[in-house]
């Protein structure tokens, strides 16, 4: 029994140790592209003409942040980013936390056609000169609603919230209710506070998208002083290859290559700092809204 046990515990142990050395190459092979990207954009115009992968700069340079930064318009499109995703997000989760909730519960009137109509969404959608007009048709041509309003809410985020809902006992429900609860205080008082892991999940699908917002602020915002972040970027993106933007203060314009990465890394440098703060409720929130269907 001891030398099993032994034989048990020692191939535990190499087990462990052979998992988290994969896992760790693993990981440091998904972090290689990142290192490359950031650290390319610090390079030198020298170096990054001569080398085409780049993990550690030799010489050190801020003109393409100096360039991306100089355009006037860049920090009050960061500002409409910012805003668009903070507003949209919290319209998002509360379209969609209400109508999960009570598509999650068995007793609603129409509540088989309604999923169906949701899962029909995921599917087919009206394509986007029908989707343009409808936008037209209400008057958010040009409006900041135009990029949160055809988008609200997301079929797939519906459909795990209403999981997670349908995972949480009925008796919460049923015992609220007879301490004399309606729906609204069962929904604010005891589901919601115990949806805080799917939520915290959703609101990140949420942000991400919003604050990717590209095709939508193409289509709909005619105004320049309206774009999103990624609009304004790729602009700048585009003038850097060929002639230097108006109102920039950079005598000489860095090469493309190294605007581009500086670029990729103000794109995603706000997820990633607003990522940690909701990783422990990422997996949680998203596999317990996949265990029912």
């Amino acid at each position: 029994m001891s030398t099993s046990r032994k034989r048990s515990s020692a191939g535990s142990r190499l087990f462990h140790a052979a998992n988290n050395t994969a896992l760790t190459l693993i990981a440091l092979i998904c972090l290689v592209p990142f290192l490359n990207v950031f650290a390319s954009s610090f390079a030198s115009t020298q170096e990054v003409v001569a080398k085409k992968f780049i993990l550690f700069p030799t010489t050190f340079s801020l003109d393409a942040y100096r360039y991306v930064l100089s355009t006037p318009t860049l920090f009050k499109g960061l500002a409409v980013s910012i805003g668009v995703t903070v507003v949209g997000t919290v319209v998002s989760m509360a379209l969609t936390a209400l109508m999960a909730y009570g598509l999650s519960r068995k007793y609603l009137y129409g509540r088989d056609f309604i999923n169906f109509v949701v899962v029909f969404s995921m599917l087919f959608s009206g394509g986007m000169i029908p989707t343009f007009l409808v936008v037209k048709y209400f008057g958010l041509i040009d409006s900041y609603w135009s990029m949160i309003v055809p988008v609200a809410v997301n079929a797939f985020n519906l459909i795990i919230m209403r999981n997670f809902f349908q995972a949480l006992p009925e008796g919460l429900e049923e015992s609220a209710k007879i301490d004399g609860s309606n729906d609204f205080g069962v929904f604010f008082r005891i589901m919601l506070p115990l949806a805080i892991p799917s939520i915290a999940t959703i609101s990140l699908f949420y942000a991400v998208t919003y604050w990717n917002t590209y095709m939508n602020a193409i289509l709909y915002i005619m105004d320049s002083a309206k774009w999103p972040i990624q609009v304004l970027l790729r602009q700048i993106v585009l003038v850097s290859s060929g002639m230097q933007a108006e109102g920039t203060s950079v005598d000489v314009i860095p090469p493309a290559q190294t605007i581009k990465m500086a670029v990729i890394v103000v794109a995603t440098l706000p997820m990633l700092i607003a990522y940690p703060f909701v990783q422990k409720h990422f997996v949680k929130g998203a596999l317990i809204g996949a265990v029912k269907g």
